[in-house]
């Protein structure tokens, strides 16, 4: 046996006894042979590296496959060495995770580059989790080796792997890795910081580790008294994550808890609750500060009991207790599936399940994979959701579901069904109603309402609140895709309305082919998604508009145009009262606008005044202000309603609720949620903690006043909504 391979082959006795020796050994020849003239930039023999990779990936407990893999995952990138070769050398599944880490290796690193490096990744770890582990020992070793880089590239390489690698190792429950990759990077990055802290914690060191001793010695005491079998030690202390809690907590050096810790590793769940019992029996617990986390995991397999006691001297004591194959998961986490396959656990895996299929956050990533087709959206969303801890709450039924911090109800409907959160029109936390944008606690149990409407959907404004990657990919995707029909109408619409403001001639340019024409030009497919494109918001329709007139010849030939298409009754110019749908009787050419005071809508009895230099003013004739225009009855014409398909009326309304926060918020958003334009608002509350809310807002078709009005006297503590009749009110 080769004597460089004697220390892996160790480590791998111990942690893999079945492994394959022979097929290991075979793969360093292959590797070393392949990589025989290369050195490291730190002038060593370049088989250095992959030997370092399968040494770290020996120690978690990987299987033969993997080690094989790490040993030749650089040969078919940077030797001659074929990836058909290797396949056919060490067979199909080797081959295949050698290649996966290829592929990860490839990308060139710039912003939307890097996004596309997390996705790849995300793809190669749909096929097989270990791609993702051997790139991580990977970026470990390297890490280790950093000093040798330029500095640019240390700083490069160590942002990716704050924001991206350590986070992954952390979701997939590999703590010993997640903890050196950051304090590498840390390191790398902040070294005065890193220094400072480091200072602080050595500086206190002795007085701790004394502390620390008297704290074990009476744990293990009273656990032996108690019969339970137990191994008590002392936490390692690692100094990104004491920066982070002082950063995220806002808490001196002095107050973080976590830098005297305590665990205790124990035989069975039943010691792990025996012990607690133990524990708190000597020791007051901090309220607030226990934590089950064997009843209800954390998201990547962690499971452990947490609670904080006030020690010796006053001093508060972190402890965790769990079982020695929970403590292996916590340390290498999906890592250990290899080492526990064949065990089944009180509440891990069994053999039977495949390596990585039991954690739900990689089908998520997977899913997300899928429906985001922007490589940056990908990242942020992935960036997001790695940062943040979580929340667990209760469906009615008694399931956990986990959210990100601060998740609200309409993040817990899109976790149960996409169709849920589409539907979602309320909830109730702990049998209270609550706005869908509250934040939910820990333990919480949440009940969704939904609509039964067809046309029922979600909000954009919920994409203010919402704190789930899932829920925002969602929610967008609605809008992009279920909602193109609406986007047209309203692209549709908007460039008609463009066109006749300016008086153009909607038959010819709305043509066809000088559409169609027009839409090739700025790269769209056919009209309707030039339709789509104006009423999502991505072009304006007066671009459109400018670029048509130009593409016909200019503002001349288009006005040429209106006195081709125009009828000859209307050759003295376009009517004046067309935009607010009034007709004045016995002149079409008249300037009317509708009175503010009354907001008159079609339907409503009207009269007409003619003002000084404003044209004629329509008031409805129950307005107050009608009362003193009568003694002026020269000045009073008749009107009447002829409304266009352009026509904008003002409607004024009042709203009467019990006061309570978040009212003005709801009514606001129910309103435009009901596609109405508000243009103002004044809201009064009396003593009696009432409020009334007066809203003026634009409105194309008066039919659709009574649904608004429905709408807004369904929000909760409104017992009463009208329209205004008059200045008065």
């Amino acid at each position: 046996m080769n004597p460089v391979l004697e220390p892996l082959f160790r480590t791998v006795r111990a942690t893999h006894p079945k492994a394959d020796l022979r097929l290991i050994e075979r793969a360093y020849d292959v590797a070393a042979y392949h990589h025989r003239d290369q050195k490291r930039k730190s002038g060593d023999p370049y088989i250095t590296h992959p030997l370092a990779v399968a040494t770290i990936l020996a120690e978690l407990g990987t299987d033969d496959e993997t080690l094989c893999a790490a040993l030749l995952h650089d040969t078919v990138e940077d030797t001659a060495y074929s990836l058909d070769e290797l396949r056919g050398d060490f067979g199909d599944t080797i081959g295949s995770l050698v290649d996966g880490v290829t592929k990860l290796d490839k990308v060139k690193f710039g912003d939307a580059a890097q996004a596309e490096t997390v996705r790849k990744m995300v793809v190669a770890m749909s096929r097989d989790i270990r791609v993702l582990i051997i790139k991580l020992a990977d970026r470990l070793h390297n890490m280790r080796t950093m000093r040798y880089l330029p500095e640019h590239k240390r700083h490069q390489k160590s942002r990716e792997t704050l924001e991206i690698f350590a986070p992954l190792a952390h979701r997939l429950g590999m703590n010993t890795i997640k903890w050196e990759l950051e304090d590498l990077a840390f390191a790398m990055l902040y070294p005065k910081r890193y220094d400072e802290i480091a200072r602080m914690v050595s500086e206190r060191a002795p007085r701790r580790d004394l502390f620390l001793q008297e704290v074990i010695e009476k744990v293990s005491g009273d656990l032996r008294e108690a019969k339970i079998r137990a191994v008590v030690k002392g936490r390692p202390k690692h100094y990104y994550s004491v920066y982070q809690k002082m950063i995220a907590r806002d808490v001196a050096f002095d107050d973080i808890y976590d830098l005297v810790g305590i665990r205790v590793l124990v035989d069975s769940v039943r010691d792990c609750y025996a012990a607690l019992g133990t524990i708190h029996a000597r020791w007051n617990p901090v309220p607030g500060r226990f934590k089950d986390y064997i009843a209800m995991p954390k998201f990547n397999m962690y499971q452990s009991l947490h609670t904080t006691v006030i020690g010796p001297e006053g001093k508060p004591v972190e402890l965790q207790i769990r079982t020695h194959a929970m403590h292996h998961r916590a340390e290498y986490g999906v890592a250990a599936h290899w080492k526990y396959k064949e065990e089944v656990g009180s509440a891990g895996p069994t053999g039977k399940v495949k390596p990585g299929s039991d954690m739900a956050w990689l089908r998520q990533l997977l899913d997300w994979q899928k429906e985001t087709s922007d490589p940056g959206e990908f990242l942020e969303s992935l960036r997001f959701d790695l940062s943040v801890s979580e929340v667990y709450v209760f469906t009615p039924k008694g399931q956990v579901i986990a959210l990100p911090e601060g998740g609200t109800p309409v993040d817990f409907a899109y976790a149960v069904h996409t169709e849920v959160g589409h539907r979602c029109i309320g909830a109730r936390v702990n049998g209270r109603l609550v706005p869908l944008e509250s934040r939910l606690g820990n333990g919480d149990t949440v009940e969704i309402f939904t609509s039964k409407s067809p046309d029922a959907g979600p909000s954009r404004d919920w994409l203010k609140f919402v704190k789930s990657g899932r829920a925002r990919n969602k929610i967008r995707q609605w809008f992009s895709k279920e909602r193109r029909e609406t986007a047209i109408e309203a692209g549709k619409e908007a460039i008609g309305r463009a066109m006749r403001k300016q008086g153009l001639p909607l038959q010819r340019l709305m043509s066809g082919e000088a559409l169609l024409a027009l839409a090739r030009d700025l790269r769209y497919p056919d009209v309707s998604a030039l339709y789509a494109a104006v009423g999502e918001g991505h072009i304006a329709a007066q671009a459109v508009v400018q670029k048509l007139v130009a593409s016909i010849g200019g503002v001349d030939s288009a006005e040429e145009d209106i006195a081709e298409t125009s009828l000859p009754t209307r050759l003295r110019g376009r009517p004046r009262g067309g935009g607010a749908g009034v007709v004045v009787a016995g002149d079409a050419d008249v300037w009317v606008r509708l009175s503010k005071c009354c907001t008159p809508v079609p339907g409503d009895e009207i009269v007409g005044f003619v003002t000084r230099g404003h044209g004629v003013s329509v008031h409805r004739a129950d307005c107050t202000n009608v009362q003193q225009l009568k003694t002026q009855p020269d000045r009073l014409v008749e009107v009447s309603w002829s409304p266009s398909d352009d026509s904008v009326f003002l409607v004024a309304i009042q709203v009467e609720a019990l006061d309570r926060p978040r009212l003005l918020s709801d009514v606001t958003r129910t309103l435009s949620d009901q596609h109405v334009n508000i243009l103002s608002a004044s809201v009064t509350t009396s003593r009696d903690r009432v409020a009334i809310s007066k809203f003026t807002f634009e409105m194309g078709d008066p039919k659709h006043l009574g649904h608004v009005l429905k709408a807004v006297r369904s929000i909760q503590g409104v017992f009463d909504v009208y329209r205004v009749s008059g200045a008065g009110g």
